[in-house]
């Protein structure tokens, strides 16, 4: 991809024979044939290591021809001979793309000391602190594999690939018929291939067919809309001189059963700026692309431009700062979801061009996140394209491995299949005898409801007072077991800390088989219950804490049984007047009957009633265990709406 940061000269300079080695250099130079200019350049320095043009513009030729990594060597030697802010900061840039980020950071530290310009010292600055979160960076997709499509790729380069009706397109240097000068690789034609998903039919690769592939020039980056109506991509680096200076973007529709021939579209705007990597919104509305046109934030800033009522783009609006940096942005990837993929050099990243995404975070605030070094390396990685988003798609890369300069590599979702943990759940239903042990309840209801109060099973329970349902692990819910003549009760049921960890479980499938058991309790007309561990303070109604505990008991009775009007009673022992104990037992009954409404229950289904002494259990009572008897709080049913 390293076309895509090079522009050429307006003509080539015919160069004599008589020039000598030195102006032949520098004429390759001036013309953009950076490649020819370092081949000329490196035999100067074979005689002369310390001839400072050479070296300048060896070093200049690889940063210009996107291997600044190759610069290193050749901006420390200038420095040697006369440093300068643009030295230092080149040198820092290089070591960067290197990997070797404490001397890329003194070096940028260096640069700073020959420049007082505010804005060559904020953008220094940024560098740094780029390698400095570059060391923070956590994967995008952790479970996403990229894997070199060794099948498809050649030894020259293979990248921007995107797939359209079924077919995989693709920017490649096979079947070159020319050596572009500003990198000495071969001129890049478009290719296209049958595909379905990530598998391409790679015996099955021909020339673009819908328009031929012009000689001499790179073609590359191309873009289809949704409706495969429209193709756009990149065309430029011709060496004719009546051509255009500078890679534009291209147009090509399909019109009467074919694609036209090419245009140039208005949204290049002038031919002496820089367009190319394209990319439709989903809807085919909007196009994004690269460019280095001026007013822009840096080298090479991503544009949108939306469709206009003759069907051309128009309008082209700078991305903004969030996205577009002092270094270079290009290859837009806009997603259905809101998501906009692309490739930068200039956000914190592991070195040369990485992948991001801009998303926005909980705030509604777009950021920018490095995909991780799963999804990038030191080297170029850019282009992406999904197949099946987020899953699976293709991208490009020129990292070490490679079968070539650039190759297309494959990625997909390779997320552990997570182990099931299934809880099986019994619940048995059973009912409450006096003086027995509690009996089998069969033909009861039993319904289970999830966190959110949502029904997700129900069934009666059978012979042996059981019911099975299937849960899940983690989670909260709420049992309620009914049957006529009882009173119908609802318990909350936890399966958290009831299972084993995932993590460590070795088969894919777990069955858990959990027990619980409701025991409901007999719904008889005038039957007294007794609470238990409803105490008062001496001589006062006031609730007590430990005595609304139980009243919240009574409380989830009246909302599992809606249908049921009580009494609630307070009783005393014998040891005051009847008179005071009457009256003591009547306030505290009131009490309690006021503390559950301001639980929720309507106050014309509860009823106080103070009964004083007058029902003792215990007569005669002597002990305080025997009057602790006969002071209580019950509650009867005396009444049961249809």
């Amino acid at each position: 991809m390293k076309h895509y940061f090079l522009g050429l000269f307006i003509f080539m300079l015919i160069l004599g024979g008589c020039k000598s080695l030195q102006e032949k250099g520098t004429d390759q130079y001036l013309s953009g044939q950076y490649q020819y200019a370092i081949n000329t350049f490196s035999q100067i320095l074979e005689e002369d290591p310390e001839n400072e043009e050479a070296n300048q513009i060896i070093a200049e030729s690889y940063r210009l021809s996107n291997r600044i990594e190759n610069s290193a060597d050749y901006y420390q030697k200038l420095i040697d001979i006369e440093p300068s802010f643009e030295r230092y900061f080149f040198l820092g840039q290089s070591l960067k793309a290197q990997q070797k980020n404490e001397e890329a950071k003194e070096a940028f530290e260096n640069a700073k000391s020959y420049t007082q310009d505010e804005a060559l010292l904020a953008r220094t600055q940024r560098e740094i602190e780029s390698i400095n979160l570059a060391a923070g960076i956590e994967n995008y997709w952790p479970y996403h594999e990229l894997v070199n499509y060794r099948e498809l790729n050649t030894p020259g380069g293979d990248y921007a690939p995107i797939v359209s009706e079924n077919f995989l397109y693709f920017t490649s240097a096979r079947q070159a018929s020319g050596i572009y000068p500003a990198t000495g690789t071969p001129y890049t034609k478009l290719f296209r291939a049958r595909a379905e998903g990530l598998r391409v039919d790679v015996g099955g690769i021909q020339a673009l067919p819908e328009f031929p592939n012009e000689e001499g020039l790179n073609q590359a980056a191309i873009a289809i809309s949704p409706d495969g109506n429209t193709i756009i991509y990149a065309r430029g680096n011709s060496t004719s001189p009546k051509d255009l200076p500078e890679t534009a973007l291209f147009a090509s529709y399909f019109r009467g059963g074919g694609f036209t021939l090419p245009i140039w579209l208005p949204v290049n705007e002038d031919e002496n700026w820089w367009n190319s990597t394209p990319a439709f919104s989903p809807d085919g509305e909007v196009l994004y692309f690269a460019s280095n046109r001026p007013g822009g934030y840096g080298g090479i800033d991503i544009y949108k431009a939306t469709k206009l009522a003759n069907g051309d783009f128009g309008n082209a609006v700078n991305l903004g700062p969030t996205i577009n940096t002092p270094g270079n942005e290009l290859f837009p990837r806009p997603t259905p979801d809101g998501k906009f993929f692309f490739a930068s050099d200039g956000h914190p990243g592991y070195g040369k061009l990485d992948l991001f995404v801009a998303e926005s975070d909980e705030s509604g605030k777009q950021v920018v996140k490095n995909l991780g070094e799963n999804i990038n390396s030191p080297a170029d990685d850019f282009g992406i394209f999904f197949t099946n988003y987020p899953k699976e798609g293709f991208l490009s890369s020129n990292r070490e491995g490679g079968i070539g300069d650039d190759d297309i590599y494959y990625f997909e979702d390779k997320t552990p299949k997570p182990k099931i943990v299934n809880v099986l759940l019994n619940v048995f239903t059973k009912q409450r005898v006096a003086g027995e042990p509690d009996q089998v309840l069969d033909q009861a209801r039993v319904v289970l409801y999830d966190g959110n109060n949502k029904q997700i099973g129900g069934d009666f329970s059978n012979s042996n007072g059981r019911v099975r349902f299937t849960l899940e692990p983690q989670a909260d819910y709420t049992i309620i077991a009914s049957k006529g003549g009882y009173f119908s009760k609802s318990v909350p049921y936890s399966t958290r800390g009831k299972t084993p960890d995932p993590a460590t479980l070795i088969q894919d499938v777990t069955n858990v088989s959990l027990d619980t058991t409701i025991v409901l309790d007999q719904l008889i007309l005038e039957k007294s219950i007794v609470l238990e561990n409803i105490y008062y303070d001496l001589d006062k109604a006031d609730i007590r804490p430990d005595a609304a505990r139980e009243l919240d008991k009574l409380v989830q009775i009246l909302k599992d049984n809606p249908n049921i009007r009580i009494e609630l009673s307070s009783h005393t022992d014998a040891r005051s007047s009847d008179e005071y104990n009457l009256d003591l037992s009547q306030r505290r009954a009131e009490s309690a009957v006021n503390y559950m409404v301001s639980q929720g229950i309507d106050p014309s289904r509860l009823v106080a009633k103070g009964y004083g002494e007058t029902q003792l259990i215990i007569k005669n009572a002597q002990t305080e265990e025997e009057h602790q008897v006969n002071r209580r709080t019950e509650f009867k049913v005396i009444e049961i709406k249809e």
